[in-house]
C-alpha cells in the first residue's frame, strides 16, 4: 500500500480509480474543511454548507471517472461544491438576502493597508453581507487563495468578469464595513 499523503491529488485519483476505492477518504480528508468554509460563504448555514459538501463528496466519488487527471483535482471539486452550493441557494432562496440596488459608481481606490492575515479576517466579517454574486469570487480569491484562472474554470466565467466582480466586491465590502463600522 503506498503512502496516500504524499501522493498529488492526481495521482490519488488514479490509484483511487484502479486499486482501492476505499482511499477516497484521503480526499475528503484533504477537501473537508476547505469546502465546508466555502459552501458555508456561499449558503450562510453551517448545517446547509455541511449537507452542500457531503453531496459534492457523493457527485465527486460517483463521477471521479470522469475526472480527467490532466486537469487540476481541487477546480473539479471546487466546482462540484460550486453548484451544490447554488442548487442549495435556489432551493432556499427566500431566506438569503440579496443587494440588488447597489451603486458600482466608484472612482475610489480601494486598496487594502491589512496584512494577508488581517485582511481575511475583515473579509469574513463583512463577506456574509454580500450577495452570492459577489461573495463567491472574493471569498475563493482571498480566503481560498484561487487565482482568477481558478476562479474562472470553477465559476464558468471568463476570467474578466471574475476580476469584475472581485473589484465590485471589494468596493461593496467597503461600503458594508464602513456601515458596520458606524
Amino acid at each position: 500500500m503506498e503512502d496516500l499523503k504524499k501522493l498529488t491529488d492526481e495521482e490519488l485519483v488514479e490509484y483511487i480509480r484502479t486499486k482501492d476505492q476505499e482511499s477516497y477518504l484521503e480526499i475528503v480528508l484533504r477537501y473537508q474543511e476547505k469546502l465546508t468554509r466555502y459552501a458555508k460563504y456561499l449558503v450562510q448555514d453551517e448545517h446547509k454548507s455541511e449537507d452542500v459538501v457531503q453531496n459534492s463528496f457523493i457527485k465527486a466519488f460517483i463521477n471521479l471517472n470522469s475526472f480527467n487527471i490532466k486537469k487540476k483535482f481541487s477546480t473539479w471539486i471546487y466546482r462540484i461544491t460550486h453548484n451544490e452550493a447554488i442548487n442549495e441557494i435556489v432551493k432556499h432562496k427566500n431566506e438569503i438576502p440579496m443587494f440588488e440596488d447597489m451603486d458600482f459608481q466608484s472612482n475610489e481606490d480601494i486598496e487594502i493597508d491589512f496584512f494577508k492575515g488581517e485582511l481575511k479576517e475583515k473579509i469574513q466579517d463583512c463577506l456574509s453581507k454580500l450577495p452570492v454574486l459577489y461573495s463567491e469570487p472574493l471569498s475563493l480569491f482571498f480566503l481560498e487563495e484561487k487565482s482568477y484562472e481558478e476562479i474562472s474554470d470553477i465559476l464558468r466565467l471568463p476570467v474578466g468578469t471574475v476580476g469584475t466582480r472581485i473589484n465590485r466586491a471589494k468596493i461593496l465590502m467597503k461600503k458594508i464595513c464602513q456601515t458596520m463600522k458606524n
